[in-house]
């Protein structure tokens, strides 16, 4: 098999947003398998690709219509023929979002866009409108509101872990107990040999946020990330830093996301202070390690990496951090930031202990993460 080329599954994922918002609910996990499947199919027929698609992202009749309407619009060659998908060889001709899919048939209605009929922009997260790559410390009010429900569709699953417990199931042991207490039934006679299996759990995922003053502009919307992870995900740790570390786990599961919110403001004493991010991971190390890092969770740190502490301490904590965990990711949001390079004494110290380094400042980055969690199972 011949993996798809790296643009078609970047565009695949443009793909899923657009198939979200035309009203058909596509899972990262079918993504995954299109993925995987568009390696066994021939990319220069149309038909094929069609069908490899529409089989694994459509789940009721009535979404047909849907699905191909967005498909047409969708898929496009930069050549003059658009019936066909390039070929495999030409990996800068690939696909094309298609403009014209802004059409009322896939737009939000007035009350989902905060708007009317007449208004010249939908906000909506797509890669049309407008908050989809609209920095989060230039939102405004609403657009915050928009932002933390476009979150909160997302599925944050970082994969499931073998434990060391054995249950009954179908697995390479047999269960020689249980074996054993049927033969009572059979006179001492073993008739059937059972057998057992690893049980499985899902991994679990731990929030380290900073909320020092570099961070300011960014941090109501990463609390509104961390409650729609906390609600979506049920094992989940939370904590913000500046100065001092706080767990939030409680607060975020408090009912609606504004009581969540303002239980956590109530909850972190010191909002926009100074960073010490050394500091916070090892109160995190010697407070809850032992508690939140069983099971080999996913370390999602998000930070700018300006940190007002000792490098040396910081580059031991987050080695530590990364030794206790399944996968360290790092998420900033000044990735992506025009002359953006990580050349603080803090980051140059800890990123040679980080599995990934993803940018963190607008609704898609948080898509694209939500897929990529989902691809570490």
């Amino acid at each position: 098999m011949e993996p798809a080329p790296v643009p078609v599954v970047l565009n695949l994922l443009k793909f899923g947003r657009v198939l979200r918002r035309a009203g058909i609910d596509v899972h990262p996990g079918r993504l995954l398998d299109v993925i995987e499947a568009l390696g066994y199919v021939n990319l220069a027929e149309r038909n094929e690709v069609y069908h490899a698609c529409r089989s694994l992202l459509v789940h009721r009749h009535e979404q047909l219509d849907t699905f191909d309407r967005a498909f047409e619009r969708f898929w496009r060659t930069r050549a003059d023929d658009d019936r066909a998908l390039p070929r495999r060889e030409d990996a800068h001709a690939v696909v094309e979002f298609d403009q014209a899919l802004a059409i009322p048939d896939f737009a939000n209605s007035p009350a989902e866009s905060g708007g009317t009929d007449t208004d010249s922009v939908v906000a909506t997260w797509s890669d049309l409108g407008v908050l989809a790559d609209k920095d989060f410390a230039a939102f405004t009010s609403s657009e915050l509101a928009e932002g933390a429900a476009a979150l909160a569709t997302l599925v944050w699953s970082p994969g499931d872990r073998r434990t060391r417990r054995w249950v009954a199931g179908r697995g390479p042991r047999i269960d020689l107990r249980r074996a054993i207490s049927d033969s009572l039934r059979t006179q001492g006679d073993v008739v059937t040999l059972r057998q057992r299996t690893r049980r499985v759990r899902s991994r679990p995922l731990v929030l380290l946020c900073d909320v020092s003053r570099s961070m300011e502009r960014y941090t109501r919307m990463l609390l509104h990330f961390a409650y729609a992870v906390t609600d979506r995900h049920r094992r989940v740790e939370a904590f913000v830093f500046s100065t001092r570390l706080t767990r939030i786990t409680r607060q975020l599961r408090a009912g609606r996301p504004d009581a969540a919110l303002a239980a956590v403001s109530r909850a972190v004493p010191d909002w926009s202070g100074g960073t010490r991010i050394g500091a916070a991971i090892r109160d995190f190390h010697q407070h809850w390690g032992r508690r939140v890092m069983r099971g080999g969770p996913v370390v999602l740190l998000i930070s700018d990496g300006w940190d007002c502490g000792d490098p040396a301490e910081l580059r031991a904590e987050i080695a530590r951090l990364q030794r206790s965990c399944h996968r360290l990711v790092w998420l900033s949001p000044l990735i992506g930031t025009t002359g953006y390079e990580p050349l603080t004494r803090g980051l140059q110290a800890a990123l040679p202990f980080v599995d990934d380094f993803l940018p963190a400042r607008t609704l898609s980055n948080f898509a694209d993460l939500a897929v990529h969690l989902n691809t570490l199972a």
